[in-house]
Formats: C-alpha cells, structure tokens, sequence
C-alpha cells in the first residue's frame, strides 16, 4: 500500500468523546472510502477538492473518531469456499449478552452479530464451506452454548451488497 494510502487504526477506548459532526466534505469521503477502501489520498483529495493535507488529516480524524472503524474488502464468499450463508437467530439468557457475544466472535465464518429487540434477542450472519458445516456450526457449537436457548437457522438463497449513494 503507498505510504501516502496508509492510516492509523481506530482506537480501541469505547470511552472517547463524542464524534464531531460531519460537514458535507466528510460525507463525500466517507462515500468514497466506502465505494474504494484502497482510494488513495491524492484521489480523495482531488475528487473532494481539498488539499491532500487536509483530505489526509480529515481521513485521520474520521479514525480517530470512531467513525470509520477500519478498511476492509468485500468478499465474493461462495468464490471463497465459503458456499452456504445463512442467518442464525438466537434466544438467549437474560443479561448473558456479553458472553454469547464473545462466543459468538469465536466462531468460524461469524460476519455479523447484532443485539436485536423483537422475537428473539441476537441476529447471527455465517458464512460455511456448505451446509454440513452450517448444520455442525449450528448444531455442536451454538445450540451446545448454555447461554443460548433456542436458534432458528434461514438459509441464504442469493445476497447483494448495497453501494453507499453517491
């Protein structure tokens, strides 16, 4: 990655200070990055129209904030040997939260876990080389958690990633 590309990661301190409010110049950063996480800084700056310095230091302060959490690529997962997908559903023990969370974060093929109000408490996205996998991912280590109550599995038939709005 060119040096001019490179940005320091997001602090780790959840007790920071609010995030400062956007202005329209952020947004349209925070729209770039997100079509092209690799987008170089001269890129941003030109398209943005701000010096590098200040695309640089406006980048680094979206960091610092919290606000972009970090840089990732979008994963083709069936092209990945990662051939079923599927949303798990969970029920859980009242305040074990925390716990299952961490659990949950273990686990291989977890992309996603949400805290939801509703029918039942956690949403679950994995991503499995097939559905035997899914079924023992499922089966011996999620159901096998004492935390966890009951799951719902739905399968994922066809996905697509949604693009920010220019």
């Amino acid at each position: 990655m060119p040096e001019e590309q490179m940005v320091p990661e997001a602090p780790e301190d959840e007790n920071r200070p609010p995030a400062r409010p956007l202005d329209p110049v952020d947004r349209s950063i925070l729209r770039m990055l997100q079509l092209d996480g690799r987008a170089s800084i001269r890129s941003v700056a030109e398209r943005v129209h701000v010096s590098r310095a200040n695309a640089y230091a406006r980048i680094n302060r979206l960091v610092e904030d919290g606000v972009i959490r970090g840089f990732t690529a979008r994963v083709d997962h069936e092209r990945a040997g990662q051939g079923a997908s599927a949303y798990i559903t969970l029920k859980i023990v009242q305040n074990s939260w925390r716990a299952v969370r961490e659990k949950l974060q273990a686990l291989p093929g977890a992309a996603h876990i949400a805290l939801v109000s509703g029918d039942f408490d956690v949403l679950l996205l994995v991503h499995t080389a097939d559905n035997r996998a899914l079924r023992e991912l499922v089966l011996t280590r999620i159901q096998a958690m004492p935390e966890v109550l009951s799951t719902r599995t739905l399968l994922v038939f066809e996905e697509t990633d949604l693009e920010p709005e220019p």
